[in-house]
């Protein structure tokens, strides 16, 4: 017992979490696609995406300025900054709310369900509040135990009440959005009665707070937006170049590459609040050191895994997509891109460390320019190879011109070299793994 406690820590809870998240969320999505009907299906996806561009936007707002600001704070600059985020968090949900209301009286259609999405979006939107700003303030607080807990209720929630809808032969269109609602606001009621919101320092908000968590915000959803766009702008350009088999066929290796964002979200969260906390002290030899430690490991402990996925790819691409793709383009353009995942998490950590130093205008800089050297890469490799190739290999500039920023940027601010990021990393790597064989030893004796 005493080695499980030694290992259950701030990181394997997150990264629990960050992993878990998505598993749980892909067996919703294949239970309600292969229950729903195909209409019902679709309307379904489209309520998703048009509800996670929503809460993308207040999250790229106010996640990363609220840890920022709250992180390492005194006690009462704390609550001001709580407080004004629920203020900001307010504004720009009840404004999308309105603007649903609008849509909802004024643009109708002879598709209910289109109308149904109308609807509840807004109420959504609206109970979905409270437990964003917990999750956010937990991550300030570095409580991923308490953050576990809250996506465990929502997300298990939500797909007990699927099961229940299943088991009942009562799986639809309505009762799939009557259950992502009930689920939400018990979610946030659980957030609100156990304090983790903090909705009570809304009084202690100021205008002053408001407008520079804003000033912050506008950047940080910039970059989100920036990000967004470089992910999809692969598949738009395909879809104008190619035959549409080729955007699945492109879609495939994009789909296995969230095996390393898991960690990296993970890290990511795990990293910010210690980032924010040394930034509010003006120490940038720990926000130097900080930026090292977790990029670094996370890049050598990515290594061997992207030295895996050129070996076994393939036999991936097989297991979970069947035989039709085994000998398409799949696989060759995953080892493609595994000759960058090693550098993602540089990049990654570049870019909100910028953010961190308060130069969240650098970081959307720093996406932008990537989405502009992957359109035009992208559309220089089809003219050079005629094929998916051509795409993928795009990404390698596209990241590499992303590192290559981020890092003369800050090294304008800070003190480090990349070959720091890798011997940190290494050490990091080296002293996990004894602490971990002396901890058993001492187990075993």
């Amino acid at each position: 017992m005493s080695f499980f406690k030694k290992i259950v820590n701030k990181h394997t809870i997150n990264l629990a979490s960050s992993a878990a998240m998505p598993l749980i969320g892909m067996l919703v999505l294949s239970l309600l696609a292969h229950q729903l009907p195909e209409v019902d299906f679709g309307n379904y996806i489209f309520f998703l995406q048009t509800f996670l561009l929503a809460d993308m936007f207040r999250t790229g707002f106010l996640q990363t300025s609220l840890v920022k600001f709250y992180s390492g704070a005194p006690a009462d600059r704390a609550k001001n900054v709580a407080g004004s985020a629920w203020s900001v968090g307010f504004i720009l949900t009840l404004g999308l709310a309105f603007i649903d209301l609008i849509l909802y009286f004024f643009v109708k259609s002879g598709n209910g369900d289109l109308e149904d999405t109308l609807k509840w979006f807004g109420i959504i939107y609206i109970c979905t509040l409270p437990s964003a700003i917990a999750g956010w303030i937990l991550q300030a607080e570095e409580r991923f135990d308490k953050m576990f807990i809250i996506q465990i209720i929502n997300q298990g929630g939500f797909l007990i009440l699927v099961l229940i809808a299943m088991y009942f032969k009562n799986i639809r269109f309505e009762t799939v959005i009557y259950s992502y609602l009930g689920t939400n606001i018990f979610t946030s009621l659980v957030c609100l009665f156990m304090g983790w919101s903090q909705i009570h320092t809304i009084k202690h908000k100021s205008i002053a707070s408001m407008k520079e968590l804003a000033h912050f915000g506008k950047y940080s959803v910039g970059t989100s937006l920036g990000s967004t766009l470089l992910r999809s702008s692969d598949t738009f350009i395909i879809k104008i170049m190619f035959p549409t088999a080729f955007v699945g066929i492109y879609y495939i290796p994009q789909r296995l590459m969230e095996i390393f964002e898991i960690p990296m979200r993970s890290f990511v969260s795990t990293a910010l609040p210690e980032l924010s906390a040394a930034a509010q002290r003006n120490d940038k030899p720990a926000v130097a050191e900080i930026m090292k430690r977790y990029g670094g490991l996370l890049t050598v402990l990515l290594l061997p895994v992207a030295v895996g996925g050129c070996i076994l790819g393939g036999l991936v691409i097989h297991l979970l997509f069947g035989n039709k793709y085994v000998d398409s383009d799949a696989f060759n353009i995953f080892r493609i891109f595994m000759c960058y995942v090693i550098i993602m998490p540089i990049d990654r950590f570049f870019g909100i460390t910028l953010d961190i130093l308060n130069k969240p205008h650098l970081n959307m800089m720093k996406v932008f320019l990537m989405l502009t050297v992957n359109v035009v890469a992208d559309f220089a490799g089809i003219a050079i190879f005629h094929n998916l190739y051509g795409v993928a290999i795009a990404s390698l500039f596209t990241y590499y011109t992303g590192v290559l920023f981020g890092y003369f940027t800050l090294k304008k601010h800070l003190d480090f070299t990349l070959n720091d990021l890798f011997s940190l990393g290494y050490g990091q790597l080296k002293q996990m793994i004894s602490n971990l064989l002396a901890k058993r030893r001492s187990q075993n004796t």
